[in-house]
């Protein structure tokens, strides 16, 4: 083949389409910066509000979103983006927490499950069946009741309502791997069930809970957010994304942007997250 049937063939004319799809769409690029953005928020919210996020001006209380307060301000006169901003850090740590336990507790299971399979299998498999027939929500405020009202106390709720959804993914993987080829090799040349598992199977089977994982993340964010609305979370001055919206339902009529924005902020990033995990499994799929 000759260069000119090189740059002008059919493989010219593919290499742009590829690059294409391996470029990520504007909604991607889009979610990446607001999940960035909220990250810095979480890491240094010094760098993009000076207010004290517990301490207010009765002076300025429910002054409505403008050039001064740009989201407006609360019954005690505490500039409401600052109290966002500050919360992001825990209602961000609190969704880690949350996907943390469920991968790691629910990939174990999983991982032993579908590889040991037997007696190991049917425990797992009921322990399974167990936690999806109570719904996620109701066990999450189980769990927090049980351990007390404390934003760390949901994470550890929520992570362990996640476990159920985590193992069975696993599972699923490790069944699907186990059979190939590779693996039949690497048992062949004498690798152990411990280095075939941790070696192959596990590498194989993580991309999937890796997309799991971040749509979890969104997850966990609303759960948490909802417990910290029903004030399972910490109590005030706290600023948890889910307390500033139960706090300004009470002024919902007279100071709708109390309940709108940090309803937006929790949508905002939920819907982020899930775009980019959607993305990610839209390219594994490919």
């Amino acid at each position: 083949m000759t260069a000119t049937a090189l740059t002008t063939g059919p493989l010219a004319a593919a290499r742009p389409r590829a690059l294409a799809r391996r470029r990520p769409p504007v909604t991607v690029i889009l979610s990446l910066a607001v999940i960035l953005l909220v990250l810095a928020w979480s890491l240094v919210p010094g760098l993009f509000t000076r207010h004290d996020p517990a301490l207010g001006v009765p002076d300025d209380k429910f002054t409505a979103p403008g050039g001064q307060y740009w989201l407006g301000t609360d019954h005690l006169g505490r500039d409401l983006l600052t109290r966002i901003i500050h919360g992001s850090a825990s209602s961000m740590t609190s969704a880690l927490i949350a996907v943390a336990i469920g991968v790691v507790v629910g990939g174990v299971l999983g991982l032993l499950s579908g590889y040991l399979g037997g007696w190991v299998d049917a425990v797992v498999g009921r322990v399974v069946e167990v936690l999806l027939a109570i719904p996620g929500f109701l066990l999450a405020v189980v769990v927090v009741t049980a351990l007390g009202y404390d934003t760390r106390n949901a994470a550890i709720a929520t992570g362990v309502s996640a476990v159920a959804v985590f193992a069975r993914l696993m599972r699923a993987e490790v069944l699907r791997v186990r059979t190939s080829v590779f693996i039949e090799a690497a048992r062949v040349n004498g690798g152990s069930s411990a280095y075939v598992l941790l070696r192959h199977v596990l590498p194989n089977a993580l991309r999937p809970v890796v997309s799991l994982a971040i749509l979890q993340f969104g997850v966990a964010i609303l759960v948490i957010a909802g417990l910290a609305f029903l004030g399972y979370g910490d109590p005030p001055p706290a600023s948890d994304w889910g307390l500033l919206v139960s706090d300004g339902r009470e002024h919902l009529l007279h100071a709708p942007w109390l309940v709108i924005a940090p309803g937006l902020v929790i949508a905002v990033v939920v819907l982020s997250v899930s775009r980019i995990s959607r993305w990610l499994d839209q390219g594994r799929n490919r």
